[in-house]
């Protein structure tokens, strides 16, 4: 990884990497690594990403539906990020269990119309990404020409209460934040900083504790950015999140072997996983001990 000042991304693995894993064989179970969200069941906590574009970067000319087929094929929850409402219909069509999350558009009929949308296509949530809200400037960020805005809680709580789907909110990398999303009726929220979009961002399990402290169990938690083996699953679990995403990581497998490869990858990062929590103790994926991990 390239040793640019600032940059959150490595800050983000060496913070992973400083995490260390206690053992605990004495009464330990053979692990279940199955979770229930939004009453629904999967095999796995581990998620792909709210990914987008991914014809246009070359990972595959249908991608999307590709990365949808996969996660099916692992019994795990698809994300969908931006993208036309064709293509949300076509993922949903696979039959992948899928979250629609929402980009920040100044125009808040669009974003209405897409919440509305994802309830059609029989999403099991719907969601925003406020950290698009702004670009490195200082501005606010225009996407794909698209022009975005910053969003307030009472417009949050708008498109919370438009939808009878549970509401998320990715980008959330501080208490203030989880606290507002709270208050705005959230269900859910995304802990991350967008593959480094704010250079010397905290890395989202340094904050992840003392948001899950305020939480108490009142919405769903994800962990977002720099997920790379069962061993990192294992550390945001044990901290508090209910499930995971892998972003580019899961990208090559989906270049080389399409929807294939993304499922075996979920698979094996699965298996890491439940060895993980087999050598310490942990019968299942939720309420593990947050002692074992050393380091913070």
């Amino acid at each position: 990884m390239e040793n640019k000042p600032g940059d959150a991304n490595r800050i983000t693995r060496e913070f992973f990497d400083s995490l260390l894993i206690e053992m605990r064989h004495v009464g330990a179970v053979l692990p279940d690594t199955s979770m229930t969200l939004y009453g629904e069941n999967f095999s796995t906590p581990i998620m792909t990403a709210a990914l987008s574009h991914l014809d246009k970067f070359g990972y595959h000319p249908d991608g999307m539906v590709e990365l949808a087929k996969g996660a099916k094929a692992a019994d795990a929850v698809m994300w969908a990020g931006m993208g036309s409402f064709e293509e949300l219909e076509r993922i949903c069509a696979t039959g992948a269990k899928t979250i629609k999350i929402i980009k920040p558009y100044a125009d808040n009929d669009l974003i209405f119309k897409k919440i509305a949308h994802a309830e059609e296509c029989g999403c099991i949530a719907v969601g925003m990404d406020i950290d698009h809200s702004f670009n490195r400037r200082g501005e606010y960020d225009v996407i794909d020409g698209v022009q975005m805005t910053g969003k307030t809680q009472e417009e949050i709580n708008q498109f919370a209460t438009a939808t009878r789907l549970p509401f998320i909110v990715k980008g959330v990398l501080s208490v203030h934040d989880a606290v507002k999303c709270m208050e705005a009726g959230v269900q859910g929220i995304v802990v991350s900083h967008h593959h480094g979009i704010l250079n010397y961002a905290v890395p989202p399990l340094m904050v992840l504790p003392q948001i899950m402290d305020v939480v108490k169990g009142r919405m769903q938690v994800f962990v977002d950015c720099g997920i790379e083996s069962g061993y990192d699953v294992f550390k945001a679990l044990a901290l508090g999140a209910n499930a995971v995403s892998l972003g580019r990581i899961i990208l090559e497998p989906l270049r080389e072997k399409g929807a294939d490869g993304a499922a075996e990858m979920i698979r094996e990062m699965t298996g890491e996983l439940a060895g993980a929590m087999a050598r310490t103790g942990a019968g299942g994926v939720f309420g593990i001990d947050r002692s074992v991990v050393w380091g913070m």
